[in-house]
């Protein structure tokens, strides 16, 4: 084989690369990839840096079989993801959490906190009781839904926590429309198929009429089964066996709170429930009833009071039941004097026949959340109860309804 022959399969490809300046893309080509790879890749690690697995129950708003890892940094970065920088779609999000009754007066409270330190927010409610405008403020956020939706029927999310609160409340709902029982069930296979930590809302109805003053947890309490309030109060009770039963039987993460009376803004107008009949009828110039002889005993806590509560009990490590509530006790009258003082000092008092099955005396004893949870109330019933009448007063008198609904129509469909 001649040079000449050499030289052709040589001087083919020369050729190639050097028509058209594909020579300068390959030297550009090149030189991007030498500074690519001289860079530090995200992948490595500096000596300065300390990566440690951390155990997921040191994570209390996580649940148990999840693992986290940490890196400590000397750089002002502070915490970073095991490589140093964090890869695009893995920076940390807030929790996703579900709250069934969400829309009502305790659930667009605890939601509004939720959305506040940055957690997601999947709102399931009926509208028996809880009311949209309660959450109107939150629409347009990427991080709040909510889904008109019954718990007695199943449903099947992604969530990292359940806090249950639908069910009604007041005598006036909840004798026409009990829920606690199927409810509870169906949240609770929700928390055990994906791993969820799982709250419930009972109530200090659990302890009936006590005989024991004031309620520690320990009390079982003195209920008639088959009374008119019984479909709460024993659903409530069963509410808790299962919630239990699923956390021994099935290892659910599972929290109970017990909750006694509670008032503040956006509380439903005409529930029965004394707080708001007292504060209505004084703005509404109408008599304030009390039933029986007033000498009743409750105890009446600040829903803000309420919600720091229930959120410290879901991240913190006990399981509970906790009573949440304000051991400050009032009779019927003593409120009533309170609600003339605070509206309308010639309110005048009217006395009506006591319900059946009323309990004489409801006061909590909350040592067990002072010490384990950290938690006790900090608003008292003087300095509560004028934000809720200005609440009360603003939806009895405020603007024309008529510009409230065209206000609305707007926002939504704008």
């Amino acid at each position: 084989m001649g040079s000449g022959e050499m030289w052709i399969p040589v001087s083919k490809p020369m050729g190639y690369v050097m028509r058209e300046q594909r020579l300068v893309f390959v030297l550009v080509g090149i030189s991007i990839a030498t500074a690519f790879f001289s860079a530090r890749p995200w992948w490595s690690q500096s000596p300065n840096h300390h990566v440690r697995e951390v155990a997921a129950d040191s994570f209390p708003t996580q649940s148990a079989h999840r693992v986290a890892y940490q890196v400590h940094s000397g750089s002002s970065m502070g915490h970073v993801s095991a490589g140093g920088r964090i890869p695009l779609g893995l920076k940390k999000k807030g929790l996703r959490i579900v709250v069934t009754g969400g829309a009502g007066f305790v659930g667009s409270h605890l939601v509004d906190r939720l959305i506040q330190r940055g957690d997601s927010v999947i709102v399931i409610d009926n509208f028996f009781t809880g009311r949209k405008e309660n959450l109107i403020h939150h629409y347009g956020n990427p991080r709040f839904e909510l889904i008109r939706h019954d718990v007695v029927e199943p449903i099947l999310l992604e969530v990292d926590q359940i806090y249950h609160l639908a069910c009604p409340a007041s005598p006036v709902h909840y004798k026409f429309n009990p829920t606690s029982v199927l409810g509870t069930m169906n949240m609770l296979g929700l928390a055990k198929r994906v791993g969820a930590r799982f709250l419930l809302t009972s109530t200090s109805e659990v302890y009936g009429d006590p005989l024991q003053h004031p309620q520690v947890e320990t009390y079982w309490g003195n209920v008639n089964p088959i009374g008119v309030r019984s479909c709460y109060d024993e659903g409530k009770r069963t509410a808790e066996t299962l919630t239990m039963d699923y956390h021994r039987g099935l290892g659910v993460e599972v929290r109970i709170a017990r909750i006694f009376n509670t008032y503040g803004p956006r509380m439903c107008i005409d529930d029965g429930r004394v707080v708001s009949n007292f504060v209505a009828q004084a703005l509404r110039k109408e008599p304030l009833t009390v039933y029986g002889d007033g000498l009743q005993t409750r105890s009446f806590q600040y829903v803000s009071d309420l919600v720091e509560g229930l959120m410290r009990l879901m991240d913190g490590e006990h399981i509970g039941p906790f009573n949440l509530g304000n051991p400050g006790e009032f009779t019927m009258l003593e409120l009533a004097q309170v609600v003339q003082e605070t509206i309308d000092t010639n309110a005048r008092i009217e006395y009506r026949p006591n319900t059946e099955d009323d309990p004489h005396k409801r006061k909590p004893d909350i040592s067990k959340a002072k010490e384990l949870l950290g938690w006790e109330p900090a608003v008292s019933l003087r300095e509560g109860l004028p934000l809720m009448v200005s609440n009360f007063r603003q939806r009895l008198f405020g603007d024309d309804p008529t510009r409230n609904k065209q206000t609305m129509r707007k926002h939504i469909y704008t």
